[in-house]
């Protein structure tokens, strides 16, 4: 009746077990109906009396099984039409198939790194230096705002590099963008219910606060960011922008149009989200300064990562608040943790402190500056006239317009698959429609300059 696998991986009391609960649910094993004694199944399973002892105390302490003194066990009574469904549909040796990740020959996603861009050797190196220097950090809890060392250097960055001017008092560390706009969303609930996302925008924004039921207006952006007039004419008491580098469309905000923006949020009691989106990433001139460092007391929220640079697989970034929001912002999170790994945090910290974060902007700003030098050859190569590049200059992508094509963006990324190419499709970035034009979403951070000519030569091919 029930048959052990010595080489299956699951232990042959586990395997007893799944068996005797798989008849008993299913009603093979009657209600009320006397199990085998202890040796006898044994000796029938020819495995020891531990194994089927385990098995029924399991079972028993499950409350599948009862016993009576002097008796032996017995299968408890169950209502058949209430017992869940079979539990042991595979034989124990078997596992459900892992999901295949599609592989693609060229990979387009705008959010992709180097590969070889993370300094492993260095963050290894300090990595263990914290270990070594600090072992029962791993028996507690970290600052709920994060590392105080961390976000001194950050506020040291900021200060240098984007013109932002905060204290580090001002700094909460975060489990990436993600996480930032959740403690944005619920820092400002009670006092406001409507925020404005550009459009096209980032569609993380739209759903992070969808999510906490708030109503959410598109306005459209223009070449210099976005449509302040509409902004105007809305309800909206939030608006969140990307001002420095607009994803997707990578234009950049005049400082007229800033000040502009300033005053909105300072005449209603309003609220800008900044996200530096790719701020670090200009090729030409130097970077644009930040929104906040114009009215450092202003309604400013300023939300960074070290995502598009470093790694996104640290899930590290940070969110600076207006001294105004500070004593909301404890009220509301005083009790909860970190949810960032203090290793991880105290790690960053030696590699700022040590110079290493703003040489490894500078190596990475070169590696992509050729990249992105390459994906503009290639296009002029390979489209000529036929494409418009939209947002050049920084990031870690072009948007291309297609105004001539006869197909759609569905159908070009359906054939573009069938060829070993991955695009990330604009129209998610598009909250009111379809894009007027066909436009395709370029990343270049992720593939070598040989792959970038090959992939847009065969790009082109499918869309003209």
């Amino acid at each position: 009746m029930f048959f052990l696998d010595s080489n299956a991986p699951a232990p042959l009391f586990k395997q007893l077990y799944n068996q005797m609960r798989e008849h008993i649910l299913l009603g093979t094993l009657p209600a009320d109906s006397k199990l085998p004694s202890v040796r006898d199944m044994a000796n029938n399973l020819t495995v020891s009396r531990n194994t089927v002892e385990g098995a029924y105390q399991e079972l028993f302490a499950e409350g599948y099984i009862y016993s009576r003194p002097r008796s032996g066990y017995f299968v408890s009574p169950l209502d058949q039409d209430s017992a869940p469904r079979s539990l042991v549909s595979k034989p124990d040796n078997q596992r459900p198939p892992l999901q295949s990740t599609p592989i693609f020959r060229y990979d387009f996603h705008p959010a992709r790194l180097d590969q070889a861009s993370f300094p492993s050797r260095l963050w290894r190196k300090f990595f263990l230096e914290c270990l070594r220097e600090n072992p029962q950090q791993l028996s507690q809890y970290c600052d709920p705002q994060g590392e105080l060392g961390l976000r001194y250097s950050i506020q040291s960055y900021l200060e240098r590099s984007r013109g932002v001017v905060c204290d580090p008092d001002q700094i909460v560390i975060t489990a990436g963008l993600q996480h930032s706009l959740d403690i944005v969303a619920n820092i400002l609930k009670k006092d406001h219910s409507s925020v404005a996302v550009e459009d096209p925008g980032y569609p993380l924004t739209s759903a992070v606060f969808r999510n906490h039921s708030y109503s959410v207006v598109p306005v459209a952006v223009r070449p210099d960011g976005i449509d302040l007039d509409a902004l105007e004419a809305e309800n909206s008491t939030i608006t969140y922008v990307t001002p420095s580098h607009q994803l997707p469309l990578g234009y950049v905000m005049p400082v007229a149009n800033r000040l502009r923006l300033i005053e909105w949020a300072e005449a209603g009691g309003n609220f800008i989200l900044e996200d530096d989106y790719d701020s670090e990433l200009r090729y030409s001139g130097k970077p644009i300064p930040s929104l906040q460092g114009l009215r450092p007391s202003g309604n400013i929220i300023y939300l960074g990562t070290f995502s598009k640079v470093l790694s996104p697989a640290l899930r590290i970034s940070y969110l600076v608040l207006p001294q105004s929001l500070l004593a909301t912002y404890r009220s509301l999170f005083q009790t909860f943790f970190s949810s960032v790994s203090q290793l991880e945090q105290r790690t960053l910290t030696k590699f700022m402190e040590e110079g290493h974060w703003v040489r490894h902007i500078r190596r990475m700003r070169s590696i992509n500056k050729k990249k992105h030098d390459s994906m503009l050859l290639a296009v002029n190569k390979h489209f000529g006239s036929l494409a418009e590049i939209v947002g050049q200059g920084a990031g870690l992508h072009i948007v291309l317009q297609l105004p001539g094509t006869s197909f759609s963006e569905k159908e070009i990324i359906r054939r573009t698959e069938q060829k070993g190419i991955r695009l990330f499709p604009f129209s998610w970035t598009c909250a009111t429609g379809e894009p007027d034009t066909t436009k395709l979403m370029l990343g270049f951070g992720g593939l070598t300059t040989s792959e970038i000519e090959d992939g847009i030569a065969l790009l082109a091919q499918v869309c003209l």
